[in-house]
């Protein structure tokens, strides 16, 4: 179980792990070894995530999710297999922390009538500049 937030903790059995071979540094151990990890999380399905949550993940995954609706996390940074599940698990998790904030909702408001005061004071005295531009040369 790992805990993501106050209130999301998500079971190791909603993460699909794979190990595929990097590219990258690693001079001949990169083609003997399975270093990269593929990380799968199916985010519309998960029991964890409550459903708004989700829905946001998914929002915020963009390239990173398929059409079934799993999130696929490639981390192959690193030369050792341990590190490279560290990353790709921590960049679920950031991702989930992100998407568990509620964005804050915009109130309109309307322009206050000093700024429209102004706004339209500014205009006029570009007018009379470029006025008197025009007329003063008899």
């Amino acid at each position: 179980m790992h805990r993501v937030t106050d209130t999301i903790s998500i079971d190791d059995s909603e993460l699909e792990e794979s190990f595929v071979r990097a590219s990258g540094p690693g001079g001949q151990n990169v083609n003997k070894v399975s270093s990269a990890v593929q990380l799968r999380f199916d985010a519309r399905r998960s029991r964890s995530l409550p459903n708004d949550v989700a829905i946001r993940l998914m929002k915020l995954a963009g390239s990173k999710l398929t059409k079934d609706g799993v999130i696929v996390i490639v981390a192959q940074e690193h030369r050792d297999q341990s590190r490279n599940r560290a990353e790709a698990r921590e960049r679920l998790f950031e991702m989930i922390r992100q998407a568990a904030v509620r964005p804050t909702v915009r109130r309109e408001t309307k322009v206050p009538k000093s700024e429209k005061k102004k706004r339209v004071e500014g205009k006029k005295r570009r007018s009379e500049v470029k006025a008197m531009r025009k007329g003063g040369w008899d």
